[in-house]
């Protein structure tokens, strides 16, 4: 069993030594524990600091490229040596590495596919008031679209099996947290989590400057995410309550010319007539989406067997 632990840096020099030494040199059940430094365009000593603490495996980006293809190369590069578990966590120390193990043992143990820490957000005291409860509402969302039941959606400490990682596709250039939390859930893969205590705050977050653009981006992805996998739920839904609102002027009219006065309300059989055009655009939308859906869903299915088929070639060659 071989596992990866990646961590995506940026400017991380004072921080990443507490990161690396908290790392457990082995772990019951894994042959083989490596550590992967992914170099989203650091120009501080990160890469130096990670070389003297012993890390041989890199992917650099010579600009930054953000979180989610940090993520994603790091993946790549972890597959293609042979990884069967993807461990992520921060370069900032905000996560407890040394709970690695309990967070390694679902999935060690085959009872989920995913494993994400809990960081119990609640408890957390440097977390002001307005963060805990944008904390909770994102995570409530994310489980209503996804289908899941998970505590803490967007926490960045959390372990992939391989063939969970086959399966997923990362899109967003933002974050990789909730879109494969999201496809995950209509993939039908088991996500375990794992309560964890989270170090003392080191630094402000990079990801954005404020809550408020934070809230923005999330909630960006979440909506590209739930329409790419359920659309016909979204334009249906969006064109029944258009023909219920529709209705509404053409009772209004009918109402009026049984009093006699047909002329004088036009208006609401011209707004009637809108609202009811716009919901049956509306419909026609969500059948269209859903046939991309559709093709898009075959589409995946000939990805994952292209990684299958590359990543096997791989091995195969290594073990040559």
């Amino acid at each position: 069993m071989k596992v990866f632990v990646q961590i995506p840096c940026l400017n991380e020099e004072a921080t990443l030594p507490a990161v690396l030494k908290s790392i457990p040199k082995q772990v019951a059940g894994v042959d083989d524990l490596e550590v992967l430094i992914v170099d989203d365009g650091s120009t501080d000593r990160t890469v130096e600091v990670a070389k003297e603490h012993g890390v041989t495996h890199f992917v650099h980006h010579r600009r930054r490229r953000g979180l989610a293809r940090s993520f994603q190369d790091g993946v790549e590069y972890a597959l293609e040596r042979g990884a069967d578990i993807i461990v992520n966590t921060d370069g900032d120390n905000q996560y407890p590495q040394e709970k690695l193990a309990e967070l390694l043992e679902p999935i060690l143990s085959g009872k989920a596919d995913i494993v994400i820490a809990d960081r119990q957000t609640q408890t957390i005291d440097h977390f002001p008031w307005h963060k805990k409860l944008l904390q909770r509402v994102g995570s409530r969302v994310v489980n209503y679209v996804a289908g899941t039941n998970l505590p803490d959606a967007v926490s960045g400490f959390r372990a992939y099996s391989k063939e969970a990682l086959l399966v997923l596709n990362i899109i967003s250039r933002f974050s990789y947290t909730t879109e494969t939390i999201i496809q995950a859930g209509v993939k039908h893969l088991e996500i375990a989590t794992v309560p964890v205590t989270t170090n003392a705050k080191t630094r402000e977050s990079r990801l954005f400057k404020s809550n408020w653009e934070m809230v923005r981006k999330q909630a960006s992805a979440i909506i590209r995410a739930y329409i790419m996998y359920k659309p016909l739920v979204i334009f249906a839904g969006l064109g029944i309550g258009l023909f219920v609102v529709g209705l509404v002027p053409f009772v209004r009219y009918l109402y009026f010319a049984a009093q006699g006065e047909r002329g004088s309300h036009l208006q609401s059989l011209i707004t009637g007539a809108v609202l009811l055009i716009a919901a049956l655009i509306c419909v026609a939308l969500g059948v269209i989406a859903d046939l991309v859906r559709i093709n898009r869903v075959l589409q995946e299915q000939q990805l994952e067997h292209t990684k299958r088929m590359r990543f096997r070639q791989l091995e195969s060659f290594e073990d040559n």
